[in-house]
């Protein structure tokens, strides 16, 4: 992508805010899809959380203060905006997000847009019962293979801490594939 800087700039300006959100949208809305994807499984459920984050991108630009890179700044919003929308599905459904999460994977065979077998559905429940933070890096970095320093700037946490992180989820997913 351009200069990050000119582009923000083209984003801010009202002559040129529409072209430049049209290609922030083409450069960005299928790796933010994949991302939302991955944490809440449902593909409308995606859809949904995509546009909110998309909608709060070109609210809150303005505020952009440069300390990330955009990439990393959108990240982070995608992740929250789908972060909540399980919190506030599962109290809804008067339920926790564990529990919501795993009635989630529950419902991925009937699920159109999930192409995946047994052995990704069983892999996927064993994510589920990793706690929060855990199921985020696992999955940002094992199926977005996002470098632990990008996820730094995302999650907001150590290098060294995502790497902790990262074990630990592995070993939780080895165990439960084993014993399952």
């Amino acid at each position: 992508m351009q200069d990050e800087k000119d582009f923000i700039q083209e984003l801010l300006n009202p002559k040129t805010q529409n072209a430049a959100f049209q290609k922030l949208l083409q450069d960005y809305q299928r790796p933010l899809y994949n991302h939302i994807r991955n944490i809440v499984l449902n593909h409308d459920d995606a859809d949904d959380v995509l546009q909110n984050t998309f909608i709060k991108v070109f609210k809150y630009l303005k505020d952009f203060k440069g300390e990330s890179k955009l990439f990393s700044w959108m990240y982070r919003i995608a992740t929250n905006e789908a972060i909540t929308f399980i919190k506030q599905k599962a109290k809804r459904n008067g339920t926790t997000s564990e529990a919501m999460q795993t009635r989630i994977v529950d419902n991925l065979k009937a699920d159109t847009f999930f192409d995946g077998n047994e052995i990704q559905i069983k892999l996927q429940k064993a994510i589920a019962l990793l706690p929060e933070k855990q199921q985020l890096v696992f999955k940002m970095k094992y199926y977005e293979e996002i470098k632990y320093e990008e996820l730094s700037e995302i999650l907001g946490t150590s290098v060294g801490a995502l790497k902790a992180s990262y074990h630990h989820a592995v070993k939780k997913i080895e165990d439960f594939m084993k014993n399952n």
